[in-house]
């Protein structure tokens, strides 16, 4: 069934479209979210299985733009991480709208190869398409750079018959405050862990292989609190209850205008009977801010990711991330944990400055953070980077370097995609030593214990409806189950439990979310060690891994034939 938001007393379009189409009724747009299938970082399913959910995080860009339409048009959505994808669906559909990332680009082209075959108009648009549009030229219409910007004039001339095959926002960037309300009504909301809000776009900082400058300026964009408030109202409206994650590129980008937001913030889940809590992402440096933390704390913040890339102040300056250098970074990630929020962190391996084997640095700093979740990857040189246009001029960029192999998962084992200073097996061998020993049970569990007696937890006010808490309580049993009986790990779960009940049982449910995500990280670390293992052998017998994971891909250059569904 399509979905309708059609409204009394607004026009029917009815135009000759593109192909000779004619529309005689509203449009019937399809939605389409193409699915991550291989091992990912991110891709936690287990955790989701706990609780009834199918995927982490909802697909917020594809309901943004769907708010852009005409109210008249029938909209449907289908995200194939949590729901296939029907010939019926695609039947119905007069249009077809995709947007991805570069971990979803190999099942994105396929795509739109087989709605072309189907006699389907394709609209593309996203990061990766915004990125590398010459790989998706083969789509009707590319919608490149803020939606905000460029949807309306592409619909303007579609509803004329005269679209344009390529919009482009340029250098223009959007005022947020024209974003619309995302159409949250078109989610399967219970299929999800948490569904996002975004309030702002843009980082003030300018890390060198970081694409969202490129993407978003370095100036933040914030939509005005009471636009932010609204969508929470929607939200609140479609029974929505728990884990909101605010997806911005830098929540403290703009920090008095956070500030501003977070004093509303307030009042209004304090209205609302708290039926939220949040996370995000921010930079280090928040933790030298006392008030922001205290603010974050008050409404309810319960985890932040921040990029903590490398142990080597050398290097975070070489990379332009010197806002990693003003303290000590264990200081500043036991600071945010004083005031209740788990940190997740990011490190990167294979930078030009690094000088010997790092691993020992990077383990001796994850286990001084105390952060259980560390996501390592592998230097990816993303396309529109400094990163990626410096390794251009050198001559060290590789050839089609923005193709996705096909094979592999994530930034995790796809990375290096350049040549490299130091020693390719050296840098392998290193990410394979951090990867091995961070994510052993004794060293995971041992730092959820750590990070529990420090994590402040006496202002969480999250109230949760008596339906949402047995759902928990059902996930936690099976959690004891599959964790704490069957699991070759066992005893560590049992006295890591143990220890939260006995110094901080108002940190309960944090510490079982970390835990959960155990079930994930321990065969996604043997995933890593066997791919990683074989692209040494492979180094080491004088083959170029990436080179062979790239020969996997070459069928995107060659009109896309034999094509196989899987993602980075």
């Amino acid at each position: 069934m399509l979905y309708s938001c059609q409204k009394n007393g607004l026009p029917i379009f009815q135009k000759t479209l593109l192909g000779g189409l004619s529309i005689t009724n509203p449009m019937r747009c399809l939605f389409i979210y193409p699915k991550f299938t291989a091992p990912s970082f991110w891709n936690y399913r287990a955790a989701c299985d706990l609780l009834g959910a199918k995927y982490p995080a909802a697909p917020l860009g594809l309901i943004t733009v769907a708010a852009m339409l005409p109210e008249s048009w029938e909209v449907r959505l289908i995200d194939m991480n949590v729901e296939p994808l029907s010939e019926e669906a695609i039947q119905e559909a007069d249009l077809i709208l995709i947007g991805g990332m570069i971990a979803q680009q190999s099942e994105h082209l396929s795509l739109i190869d087989h709605f072309h075959t189907l006699g389907k108009t394709v609209i593309v648009g996203g990061p990766d398409a915004t990125n590398s549009p010459h790989l998706y030229d083969k789509a009707d219409h590319l919608i490149l750079g803020e939606a905000e910007v460029t949807f309306k004039g592409f619909l303007k001339d579609f509803c004329s018959g005269r679209a344009q095959h390529i919009y482009s926002a340029k250098n223009e960037k959007a005022d947020l405050s024209t974003s619309p309300v995302p159409r949250f009504d078109l989610l399967k909301l219970s299929s999800y862990l948490h569904v996002g809000i975004q309030i702002g776009r843009g980082c003030p900082f300018k890390c060198e292989f970081c694409d969202i400058i490129e993407l978003f300026g370095r100036v933040p964009r914030l939509k005005p609190p009471s636009q932010v408030l609204h969508e929470l109202d929607v939200l609140y409206s479609l029974g929505y209850r728990g884990h909101v994650d605010i997806v911005d590129d830098n929540f403290i980008g703009n920090r008095e205008s956070a500030k501003k937001f977070l004093v509303e913030l307030h009042s209004w889940l304090k209205t609302h009977n708290w039926p939220f809590e949040f996370s995000t992402e921010a930079s280090l440096n928040l933790a030298k801010d006392p008030e922001l933390l205290r603010l974050m704390q008050e409404v309810g913040f319960c985890a932040v990711f921040v990029g903590v890339e490398s142990p080597d102040e050398h290097t975070l300056r070489a990379m332009q991330k010197q806002q990693n250098t003003i303290a000590p970074i264990p200081e500043s990630t036991h600071e945010i944990l004083r005031h209740g929020m788990v940190v997740n962190a990011g490190y990167i391996v294979g930078f030009d400055t690094e000088s010997g084997s790092i691993a020992e640095n990077v383990l001796e700093l994850i286990e001084a953070t105390s952060i259980p979740v560390n996501m390592v990857g592998l230097l990816y040189a993303l396309p529109s980077t400094q990163l990626s246009k410096r390794l251009q001029k050198e001559g060290r960029l590789h050839e089609h370097f923005d193709i996705a192999p096909t094979e592999v998962a994530c930034q995790s084992v796809a990375g290096l995609n350049f040549e490299t200073r130091r020693p390719r097996s050296a840098i392998l061998s290193d990410y394979k030593k951090i990867v091995e020993q961070s994510y052993a049970a004794a060293k995971y569990f041992g730092r959820i214990r750590r990070s529990l007696r420090i994590m402040n937890c006496s202002k969480k006010r999250l109230r949760l409806p008596i339906s949402k808490q047995l759902r928990d309580l059902q996930g936690f049993s099976r959690l004891l189950i599959k964790m704490g009986i069957e699991s070759r790990y066992r005893n560590e779960f049992w006295k890591t439990l143990f220890c939260c009940l006995f110094f901080n049982p108002r940190s309960l449910r944090y510490v079982v979310a970390m835990c959960a995500l155990y079930l994930h990280f321990d065969p996604f670390k043997e995933y890593v060690l066997s791919f990683i293992s074989r692209d040494i052998e492979r180094e080491e017998g004088g083959l170029d891994s990436y080179r062979t994971l790239r020969a996997t891909s070459q069928f995107l250059q060659r009109g896309f034939e034999g094509v196989v569904s899987t993602e980075i």
